[in-house]
């Protein structure tokens, strides 16, 4: 079974990573999953007229409350849907991934990592968009959104029944596969071994630990998608206020190299000698850690938003707007500034070692260290709380996918194995299923992407009307007072 696994996942990442520029670029990779995310986030973002940019003021306002009517339908607020799905995406990827990116690709990675957050805002917006249009409100309340509704019910429109079914079959599947094992096991690993090194109990009785997690988890997630909201209303602010604060700290330490820091992403950018592949390695590496901290354009987000009570579907693809911007644009902006101001990742400096392991963590730690000497105990916290709120927001996503397929009166079994697997993460060896349903985790892009470029014109005409109105006052005059 083991040996399948492996065979499989390297199938597929030959396929997700295949090589668009069939190496004729030395040194550079353009990976095609990576490549469709850059073109769907660029096309969508010209064809929209650049809604990222312009609808941000009025997205606060939404955020705010101030569009609320008397005709808005769902469960939670726009806001808690928000932050439920910023629990998902604000993690690893954050401390990890943008450390990496660094390493590989140079400072320069940093100024395309929020270039691909800025298309990455409308990618959100889109798919968002698409999952309040066709959710589906179930007799027991619960609400089918996501890739499963708008790429089952969008090509239904258009007349071809069976592909929509047959990419919604194959989004759900690789949703459960990439929400036990990237949402779930990979996270509890992780989690682990940030927390045993500063509490030597849990190295030794590893499985404690999972217990623990999966009291906390089981908690939330059993009493439902009000009970996850309520709980990453929460949990994000804390989490990401923790992270940014030490984060500030140091920056303000540092304070007199961060322009020579600013000058030295942007002019990275555009060196063409700067790394392998040049320019074009540099724009990858940002681009590729982007797309997997943000998940934007991967169709998992559009689950949580699909909850919020709103009465434009488009409204609340421009709550979606602040979410890769709070992911991309601000955390992992600011994590890259700290690394680059303190200067770890110096192929010349004496973290050369963890740079060639690729170990993102402890090269973000290193990088909090050398202001905060205490800081790992408060990077062990941080990434406590990432792990715990991916593992409750993952857990939501991979159970409307199993509705989905299985219905409504089998989701206690998902549950059930959701929780068992957060267990043994902790005693077992998960590295190949990890792998496995990372693959399958980037593998949701594939009929994502497809979907919201041939369903785009609908977004398009939805926002038109709704700009219309906005416009003339009409929506102004909707607001409960």
């Amino acid at each position: 079974m083991n040996e399948f696994f492996l065979q499989l996942t390297g199938f597929l990442e030959s396929v997700l990573f295949f090589d668009i520029f069939f190496g004729f670029i030395e040194g550079a990779k353009a990976p095609f999953v990576v490549s469709l995310l850059i073109f769907g986030g660029v096309y969508l973002t010209i064809k929209f007229n650049f809604v990222n940019l312009k609808m941000f003021a009025h997205s606060y306002k939404i955020i705010m409350g101030k569009y609320k009517t008397k005709e808005d339908i769902g469960i939670i607020e726009p806001r808690q849907s928000l932050t439920t799905a910023l629990s998902a995406t604000v993690g690893l990827g954050n401390i990890a991934g943008v450390a990496i990116a660094i390493a590989i690709g140079g400072a320069g990675a940093t100024f395309w990592m929020i270039v691909a957050g800025f298309l990455g805002m409308t990618l959100k917006f889109t798919e968002v968009t698409l999952s309040l249009k066709y959710r589906e409100f179930l007799s027991d309340g619960t609400i089918i959104g996501g890739g499963m509704g708008y790429l089952n019910k969008g090509f239904s429109e258009r007349g071809y029944p069976h592909l929509g079914k047959f990419l919604a079959l194959v989004f759900a599947i690789f949703l459960i596969g990439g929400a036990i094992g990237g949402g779930n096991t990979f996270q509890v690993s992780q989690a682990l071994g940030a927390v045993s090194n500063e509490i030597g109990f849990f190295k030794e009785y590893p499985w404690v630990f999972g217990i623990v997690m999966a009291i906390l988890t089981g908690v939330v997630i059993i009493g439902g998608v009000k009970r996850i909201a309520q709980t990453t209303e929460k949990i994000v602010p804390l989490m990401v206020g923790v992270y940014m604060l030490a984060a500030m700290f140091v920056l303000f330490a540092n304070i007199e190299k961060l322009p020579w820091a600013l000058e030295e992403i942007f002019v990275s950018a555009f060196a063409p000698t700067a790394v392998a592949g040049g320019m074009i390695g540099v724009i990858i590496q940002g681009f590729q850690r982007a797309a997997f901290s943000s998940e934007a354009g991967i169709g998992s987000a559009p689950i949580a938003h699909s909850t919020a009570k709103v009465k434009y579907p488009i409204r609340q693809g421009m709550v979606a707007l602040y979410e890769p911007f709070i992911d991309t644009v601000i955390v992992c902006t600011t994590t890259a500034l700290v690394i680059v101001t303190t200067n770890v990742c110096d192929p010349s400096g004496s973290f050369c070692v963890l740079m060639e392991a690729k170990n993102g963590s402890a090269l973000t730690a290193e990088a909090f260290r050398t202001v905060i000497w205490w800081f790992p105990a408060v990077l062990s916290f941080s990434i406590f709380l990432f792990a715990f709120s991916t593992l409750i927001a993952w857990s939501y996503y991979g159970e409307i996918a199993w509705v989905y397929l299985f219905g409504t009166k089998s989701v206690m079994v998902y549950k059930t194995i959701y929780l068992i697997f957060i267990v043994l993460a902790t005693i077992v060896n998960t590295s190949t299923m990890v792998d496995f349903s990372t693959v399958l985790f980037l593998a949701l892009a594939i009929p994502n992407i497809f979907g919201l470029l041939v369903m785009s014109g609908d977004v398009k005409k939805m926002l038109g009307e709704y700009l219309a109105k906005l416009k003339s006052g009409e929506l102004d005059r909707e607001v409960i007072r």
